[in-house]
């Protein structure tokens, strides 16, 4: 419960600073940085199961 409250102290915080827009725009970030995220690790086992597919042997120094 205590995390909650800070939570939106936070947030009253931000629109006290930064106002209403400012802050709905860093909300609206954050939200798309964490769904880049979650599809960034999607992909990874997504090429994963391609490779086994399709039998490709990467190396461990490959990054892309």
């Amino acid at each position: 419960m205590l995390g909650f409250y800070i939570c939106v102290a936070i947030f009253i915080g931000l629109i006290a600073i930064g106002g209403y827009e400012s802050t709905m725009r860093l909300v609206h970030y954050a939200d798309l940085s964490v769904r880049y995220a979650i599809i960034q690790v999607r992909m990874y086992f997504m090429r994963k199961k391609l490779e086994k597919q399709l039998g490709i042997i990467r190396r461990e120094n490959d990054h892309v």
